[in-house]
């Protein structure tokens, strides 16, 4: 019965939204500063965000009952995303927020690809022909970038994105495996994989303090709290998306990458970013995309 989109459609549109403001934080906190101090940080007021929330839920306690099994399964997801957002933070401070946040935005093609592989997820018409718009316009922000003077062969910003994407569309097929397959409880995953990243990334700040000198200075940003404490939020929303039975990874995974209006929004009026018009054009055939994807049976 939840495959009707009125039960998953608000809960991974608001995770959609929030995950636009936290692309823009990300930008903010990253700008001209150094981006593993940033993780720790962002991730480290995120971790601490959840817990007070899961224990002034009373749901605490059930969400540390962890098998060692799903205890290590957990770690693996975590690993994953550590490397996803290293490589996205980095790509943020290097390219315009317009162009970083559609690329990654491509993400649901890969984990589309996924989801047909691994879970045998075929789309009906209606939904394919919304992702298919979705497509179209990703890559046309694709054709964009390159027209800013951007080598999608030669930036290491470029390079880092399409790593980060790729990472993160294997992270949305494992969250299906761990969620909708194994059923191991969203509230279990969440937290175990919050307090694992504060551990990946404060091993990481440590051994970039003891071998390594960044070339950008760390400054400390309330950007970089409100980071973290975002992300928790739209993830709490899209694992409550995702653990409904009867939906599809692909989908919710392109309809939460929507949130890139805000990034866009972002580069456009703050950023002053180039070719807005056409981007405009590229970000509505996005939007027309989402639209028939809610509204598919």
């Amino acid at each position: 019965m939840f495959s009707n989109p009125s039960f998953w459609a608000l809960p991974i549109i608001a995770s959609a939204l929030i995950l636009g403001f936290y692309n823009v934080c990300i930008k903010q906190s990253v700008k001209e500063n150094s981006v593993v101090p940033v993780l720790f940080l962002a991730t480290a007021s995120g971790s601490l965000f959840y817990v007070l929330l899961q224990f002034f839920t009373g749901e605490l306690m059930t969400s540390l009952q962890c098998s060692p099994r799903d205890f290590g399964l957990i770690w693996i997801k975590s690993l994953i995303v550590a490397a996803s957002w290293g490589f996205g933070y980095y790509a943020m401070r290097e390219l315009p927020i317009s162009i970083a946040v559609p690329i990654r935005a491509t993400a649901p093609l890969w984990t589309f690809m996924g989801a047909v592989l691994f879970f045998q997820e075929i789309p009906s018409w209606f939904q394919g022909l919304g992702m298919l718009i979705v497509f179209c316009g990703y890559y046309g922000f694709s054709v964009l970038g390159q027209k800013e003077g951007i080598s999608f062969r030669k930036h290491k910003g470029i390079h880092t994105v399409i790593l980060a994407t790729l990472l993160g569309a294997a992270s949305g097929c494992y969250d299906k495996y761990l969620l909708g397959v194994l059923h191991i409880p969203k509230g279990t995953v969440q937290l175990y994989f919050a307090l694992e990243l504060v551990i990946l990334f404060g091993i990481a700040l440590a051994i970039q303090s003891k071998f390594f000198k960044s070339r950008h200075k760390f400054e400390f940003r309330w950007w970089t709290p409100l980071t973290g404490i975002l992300l928790i939020l739209s993830d709490y929303l899209y694992f409550t998306a995702v653990g409904m039975e009867g939906t599809q990874i692909s989908i919710l995974s392109l309809i939460r990458r929507s949130g890139c209006v805000v990034g866009f929004l972002a580069g456009v009026i703050c950023y002053r970013d180039k070719n807005p018009a056409w981007k405009t054009v590229a970000l509505g055939l996005i939007l027309l995309g989402v639209v028939l994807l809610v509204m598919a049976k």
